[in-house]
Protein backbone atom coordinates (compact mmCIF):
# COMPACT_ATOMS: atom_id res chain seq x y z
CA UNK A 1 0.00 0.00 0.00
CA UNK A 2 1.00 3.55 -0.64
CA UNK A 3 -0.43 6.58 0.27
CA UNK A 4 0.57 10.08 -1.01
CA UNK A 5 -0.06 13.75 -0.80
CA UNK A 6 -1.51 15.62 -3.98
CA UNK A 7 -1.14 19.15 -3.27
CA UNK A 8 -2.92 21.88 -4.91
CA UNK A 9 -0.94 24.75 -6.95
CA UNK A 10 -1.22 28.75 -6.95
CA UNK A 11 -0.56 30.67 -10.50
CA UNK A 12 1.76 33.28 -9.04
CA UNK A 13 1.83 34.69 -12.42
CA UNK A 14 -0.13 33.59 -15.43
CA UNK A 15 0.66 34.95 -19.03
CA UNK A 16 -1.75 34.05 -21.88
CA UNK A 17 0.52 34.40 -24.88
CA UNK A 18 -1.30 33.42 -28.12
CA UNK A 19 -2.84 30.78 -29.37
CA UNK A 20 -1.31 27.80 -31.22
CA UNK A 21 -2.12 25.84 -34.24
CA UNK A 22 -3.04 22.68 -31.96
CA UNK A 23 -6.12 24.40 -30.66
CA UNK A 24 -4.30 25.34 -27.10
CA UNK A 25 -3.45 28.29 -25.93
CA UNK A 26 0.60 29.01 -25.64
CA UNK A 27 1.11 30.60 -21.92
CA UNK A 28 3.74 31.18 -19.30
CA UNK A 29 3.72 30.88 -16.03
CA UNK A 30 5.37 30.62 -12.18
CA UNK A 31 3.76 28.18 -10.11
CA UNK A 32 3.66 26.97 -6.79
CA UNK A 33 2.75 24.18 -4.74
CA UNK A 34 1.28 24.37 -1.26
CA UNK A 35 -0.06 22.16 1.65
CA UNK A 36 -3.61 22.02 0.75
CA UNK A 37 -3.40 18.39 -0.91
CA UNK A 38 -5.77 15.72 -1.69
CA UNK A 39 -4.87 12.07 -0.45
CA UNK A 40 -4.83 8.92 -2.83
CA UNK A 41 -4.36 5.51 -1.08
CA UNK A 42 -3.08 2.93 -4.07
CA UNK A 43 -3.54 -1.11 -3.34
CA UNK A 44 -2.31 -3.96 -5.37
CA UNK A 45 -5.83 -4.97 -6.77
CA UNK A 46 -7.20 -8.77 -6.38
CA UNK A 47 -7.63 -9.16 -10.07
CA UNK A 48 -7.03 -6.74 -13.49
CA UNK A 49 -9.61 -4.23 -12.65
CA UNK A 50 -8.78 -0.79 -11.55
CA UNK A 51 -11.20 0.14 -8.45
CA UNK A 52 -11.17 3.55 -7.53
CA UNK A 53 -13.73 5.39 -4.64
CA UNK A 54 -13.76 9.16 -3.49
CA UNK A 55 -14.72 10.34 -0.37
CA UNK A 56 -14.20 14.07 0.80
CA UNK A 57 -12.19 15.26 3.49
CA UNK A 58 -10.22 18.09 5.09
CA UNK A 59 -11.82 21.46 4.70
CA UNK A 60 -14.52 20.31 2.65
CA UNK A 61 -16.55 18.45 5.69
CA UNK A 62 -17.41 21.69 6.95
CA UNK A 63 -20.68 22.45 6.78
CA UNK A 64 -20.08 26.19 5.16
CA UNK A 65 -17.90 24.00 2.61
CA UNK A 66 -21.18 22.38 1.50
CA UNK A 67 -21.28 23.81 -1.66
CA UNK A 68 -17.71 23.01 -3.07
CA UNK A 69 -18.17 19.15 -2.25
CA UNK A 70 -19.41 18.58 -6.44
CA UNK A 71 -19.60 15.79 -7.97
CA UNK A 72 -16.41 13.75 -8.76
CA UNK A 73 -16.42 10.72 -11.16
CA UNK A 74 -15.44 7.95 -9.80
CA UNK A 75 -15.79 6.13 -13.69
CA UNK A 76 -13.25 6.14 -16.76
CA UNK A 77 -13.47 10.14 -17.16
CA UNK A 78 -11.99 10.83 -14.16
CA UNK A 79 -8.03 12.08 -14.48
CA UNK A 80 -6.88 9.17 -11.76
CA UNK A 81 -8.26 6.47 -13.48
CA UNK A 82 -7.00 7.31 -16.90
CA UNK A 83 -3.83 7.91 -15.55
CA UNK A 84 -3.24 4.43 -14.03
CA UNK A 85 -4.81 2.95 -17.28
CA UNK A 86 -2.58 4.98 -19.47
CA UNK A 87 0.10 3.59 -17.65
CA UNK A 88 -0.91 -0.10 -17.38
CA UNK A 89 -1.57 0.27 -21.49
CA UNK A 90 1.69 1.10 -21.77
CA UNK A 91 3.76 -0.93 -19.68
CA UNK A 92 1.64 -3.44 -20.58
CA UNK A 93 0.73 -4.47 -16.87
CA UNK A 94 -2.04 -6.34 -16.25
CA UNK A 95 -2.29 -6.69 -12.50
CA UNK A 96 -5.18 -4.32 -11.33
CA UNK A 97 -5.22 -1.44 -8.52
CA UNK A 98 -7.40 -0.64 -5.69
CA UNK A 99 -7.40 3.53 -5.12
CA UNK A 100 -9.55 5.70 -2.74
CA UNK A 101 -9.36 9.36 -2.93
CA UNK A 102 -9.72 11.60 0.03
CA UNK A 103 -10.85 14.72 -2.01
CA UNK A 104 -9.90 18.39 0.18
CA UNK A 105 -8.88 20.48 -2.95
CA UNK A 106 -12.01 22.22 -4.27
CA UNK A 107 -12.96 21.09 -8.30
CA UNK A 108 -13.49 23.73 -10.64
CA UNK A 109 -11.22 25.61 -8.74
CA UNK A 110 -8.26 26.45 -10.74
CA UNK A 111 -6.49 25.04 -7.81
CA UNK A 112 -4.70 21.72 -10.20
CA UNK A 113 -6.70 19.17 -7.94
CA UNK A 114 -7.03 16.97 -11.21
CA UNK A 115 -3.91 17.27 -12.50
CA UNK A 116 -1.89 16.75 -9.14
CA UNK A 117 -4.54 13.59 -8.54
CA UNK A 118 -3.52 12.15 -11.60
CA UNK A 119 0.40 12.89 -11.15
CA UNK A 120 -0.14 10.63 -7.66
CA UNK A 121 -1.61 8.00 -9.81
CA UNK A 122 1.31 7.68 -12.28
CA UNK A 123 3.50 7.56 -9.12
CA UNK A 124 2.11 5.77 -7.09
CA UNK A 125 0.65 2.69 -9.87
CA UNK A 126 4.56 3.06 -10.51
CA UNK A 127 5.74 1.98 -7.58
CA UNK A 128 3.07 -0.57 -6.91
CA UNK A 129 3.77 -2.47 -10.21
CA UNK A 130 7.94 -1.72 -10.25
CA UNK A 131 7.69 0.19 -12.91
CA UNK A 132 11.00 2.35 -12.62
CA UNK A 133 10.79 4.61 -16.05
CA UNK A 134 13.17 7.98 -16.28
CA UNK A 135 11.51 10.84 -15.30
CA UNK A 136 10.86 12.31 -19.02
CA UNK A 137 9.16 9.03 -19.90
CA UNK A 138 6.65 9.36 -17.17
CA UNK A 139 6.57 13.54 -17.65
CA UNK A 140 5.41 12.60 -21.36
CA UNK A 141 2.65 9.87 -20.20
CA UNK A 142 1.17 12.80 -17.96
CA UNK A 143 1.28 15.68 -20.84
CA UNK A 144 -1.17 13.38 -22.45
CA UNK A 145 -3.52 13.36 -19.42
CA UNK A 146 -3.32 17.06 -18.87
CA UNK A 147 -1.18 20.45 -19.68
CA UNK A 148 -0.86 20.97 -15.52
CA UNK A 149 0.45 17.25 -14.80
CA UNK A 150 3.81 17.29 -15.27
CA UNK A 151 3.95 20.53 -13.23
CA UNK A 152 2.34 17.66 -9.98
CA UNK A 153 5.29 15.23 -11.02
CA UNK A 154 8.13 18.25 -9.93
CA UNK A 155 6.76 18.83 -6.99
CA UNK A 156 8.35 22.07 -6.54
CA UNK A 157 8.28 25.72 -8.04
CA UNK A 158 8.74 26.01 -11.66
CA UNK A 159 8.08 28.16 -14.90
CA UNK A 160 5.71 26.48 -17.13
CA UNK A 161 5.37 27.52 -20.64
CA UNK A 162 4.05 26.02 -23.99
CA UNK A 163 1.08 24.69 -23.33
CA UNK A 164 1.98 23.93 -19.54
CA UNK A 165 4.29 20.77 -20.32
CA UNK A 166 7.48 22.51 -20.32
CA UNK A 167 9.00 23.28 -16.93
CA UNK A 168 11.94 24.95 -15.25
CA UNK A 169 12.62 24.57 -11.84
CA UNK A 170 12.70 27.59 -9.63
CA UNK A 171 15.26 28.10 -6.75
CA UNK A 172 15.08 30.12 -3.86
CA UNK A 173 11.74 30.97 -3.51
CA UNK A 174 11.00 32.33 0.02
CA UNK A 175 8.59 30.71 2.53
CA UNK A 176 5.37 32.22 1.93
CA UNK A 177 1.99 31.53 3.39
CA UNK A 178 -0.92 32.68 1.36
CA UNK A 179 -5.21 32.78 2.12
CA UNK A 180 -7.13 30.45 -0.60
CA UNK A 181 -10.83 31.46 -1.29
CA UNK A 182 -13.50 29.83 -3.46
CA UNK A 183 -17.21 31.33 -4.39
CA UNK A 184 -19.60 28.45 -4.27
CA UNK A 185 -20.11 28.17 -8.08
CA UNK A 186 -16.71 26.88 -10.16
CA UNK A 187 -16.07 27.86 -13.95
CA UNK A 188 -15.40 26.09 -17.03
CA UNK A 189 -11.35 26.69 -18.16
CA UNK A 190 -12.61 26.26 -21.83
CA UNK A 191 -15.18 28.71 -21.53
CA UNK A 192 -12.22 31.23 -19.35
CA UNK A 193 -9.46 31.21 -22.69
CA UNK A 194 -12.49 31.32 -24.92
CA UNK A 195 -12.78 34.88 -23.70
CA UNK A 196 -9.41 35.69 -22.86
CA UNK A 197 -7.39 38.22 -24.58
CA UNK A 198 -3.54 37.01 -25.16
CA UNK A 199 -1.18 39.31 -24.04
CA UNK A 200 2.58 38.72 -26.01
CA UNK A 201 4.13 41.68 -23.58
CA UNK A 202 3.87 39.54 -20.56
CA UNK A 203 6.65 37.29 -22.18
CA UNK A 204 9.47 36.67 -19.84
CA UNK A 205 7.23 37.81 -16.94
CA UNK A 206 7.40 35.16 -15.21
CA UNK A 207 11.33 34.93 -14.73
CA UNK A 208 11.25 38.20 -13.56
CA UNK A 209 8.48 37.60 -10.84
CA UNK A 210 10.47 34.90 -9.52
CA UNK A 211 14.20 36.65 -9.19
CA UNK A 212 11.90 39.29 -7.33
CA UNK A 213 10.65 36.89 -5.04
CA UNK A 214 14.42 34.96 -4.69
CA UNK A 215 15.83 38.67 -3.76
CA UNK A 216 13.06 38.81 -0.69
CA UNK A 217 11.18 41.96 -2.52
CA UNK A 218 8.10 40.68 -1.53
CA UNK A 219 6.78 44.53 -2.61
CA UNK A 220 8.17 44.33 -6.20
CA UNK A 221 6.95 40.66 -6.14
CA UNK A 222 3.19 41.27 -5.31
CA UNK A 223 2.99 44.15 -7.74
CA UNK A 224 3.97 41.91 -10.39
CA UNK A 225 1.45 39.55 -10.21
CA UNK A 226 -0.54 38.72 -13.02
CA UNK A 227 -3.32 36.40 -14.53
CA UNK A 228 -4.77 37.08 -18.12
CA UNK A 229 -7.52 35.03 -17.14
CA UNK A 230 -8.73 37.19 -14.51
CA UNK A 231 -10.94 39.96 -17.27
CA UNK A 232 -12.74 37.12 -17.95
CA UNK A 233 -13.41 35.28 -15.23
CA UNK A 234 -14.88 38.27 -13.60
CA UNK A 235 -16.96 38.40 -16.87
CA UNK A 236 -18.20 34.79 -16.77
CA UNK A 237 -18.73 35.18 -12.55
CA UNK A 238 -19.54 38.26 -10.53
CA UNK A 239 -18.77 35.88 -7.58
CA UNK A 240 -14.84 36.68 -8.25
CA UNK A 241 -14.71 40.39 -8.47
CA UNK A 242 -16.90 40.15 -5.18
CA UNK A 243 -14.70 37.47 -3.28
CA UNK A 244 -11.40 39.96 -4.63
CA UNK A 245 -12.81 42.53 -3.10
CA UNK A 246 -13.71 40.60 0.10
CA UNK A 247 -10.03 39.70 0.26
CA UNK A 248 -8.51 43.06 0.14
CA UNK A 249 -11.88 44.19 2.83
CA UNK A 250 -9.69 41.04 5.01
CA UNK A 251 -6.76 42.51 4.74
CA UNK A 252 -5.39 40.77 1.56
CA UNK A 253 -2.48 42.40 -0.17
CA UNK A 254 -3.13 42.24 -4.21
CA UNK A 255 -5.54 39.17 -4.15
CA UNK A 256 -5.36 37.30 -7.28
CA UNK A 257 -7.34 34.56 -9.64
CA UNK A 258 -5.44 31.65 -9.65
CA UNK A 259 -5.86 29.43 -13.00
CA UNK A 260 -8.87 29.70 -14.60
CA UNK A 261 -10.52 30.07 -11.10
CA UNK A 262 -12.84 30.78 -9.56
CA UNK A 263 -10.34 30.03 -6.68
CA UNK A 264 -8.37 33.01 -5.61
CA UNK A 265 -5.73 33.89 -3.43
CA UNK A 266 -3.46 36.49 -1.45
CA UNK A 267 0.40 36.20 -0.52
CA UNK A 268 1.28 36.61 3.30
CA UNK A 269 4.40 37.06 4.97
CA UNK A 270 3.19 34.95 7.84
CA UNK A 271 1.18 31.98 9.04
CA UNK A 272 -0.55 34.33 11.75
CA UNK A 273 -1.41 36.77 9.34
CA UNK A 274 -2.56 33.99 6.61
CA UNK A 275 -4.92 32.54 9.30
CA UNK A 276 -5.97 36.04 10.65
CA UNK A 277 -7.12 36.62 6.87
CA UNK A 278 -9.01 33.40 6.54
CA UNK A 279 -10.70 33.89 9.63
CA UNK A 280 -12.31 36.94 8.20
CA UNK A 281 -13.24 35.47 5.20
CA UNK A 282 -14.80 32.87 6.85
CA UNK A 283 -16.82 35.21 9.43
CA UNK A 284 -18.24 36.84 6.04
CA UNK A 285 -19.71 33.65 5.04
CA UNK A 286 -17.16 32.70 2.35
CA UNK A 287 -17.67 28.80 1.51
CA UNK A 288 -14.16 27.36 1.16
CA UNK A 289 -11.14 29.34 2.80
CA UNK A 290 -7.55 27.68 3.23
CA UNK A 291 -4.83 29.05 5.01
CA UNK A 292 -2.13 27.24 3.09
CA UNK A 293 1.61 27.12 3.06
CA UNK A 294 3.50 27.87 0.06
CA UNK A 295 6.38 24.79 -1.15
CA UNK A 296 9.91 26.42 -1.46
CA UNK A 297 11.32 23.21 -2.72
CA UNK A 298 10.44 19.44 -3.90
CA UNK A 299 9.32 17.14 -1.80
CA UNK A 300 8.37 13.73 -1.58
CA UNK A 301 4.70 12.85 -1.71
CA UNK A 302 5.09 9.38 -0.19
CA UNK A 303 3.86 8.99 3.62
Amino acid sequence: MITLQAPAKLNLSLAVLARRPDGFHEIESLMVPVTLSDTLTIRPGSGSEIRFAVRFGGGLLSPQAAPLRRDVPTDDSNLVVRAARLLAAEAGETRGLDIELVKAIPSGAGLGGGSSDAAAALSGAAAIWGIDWPRPRVAALAARLGSDVPFFLARGPAIASGRGERLVPVVGMPALHAVIACPAAGLSTAAVYARCVPDESRRGAAAHLAAAFAAGDLGVALAGIHNTLEPPARELSSEVGRLLEAMTTAGGVRPMLTGSGSACFAITRTQPEAHAIAARLEAAGWPGVFAVGVVSGPASGIC
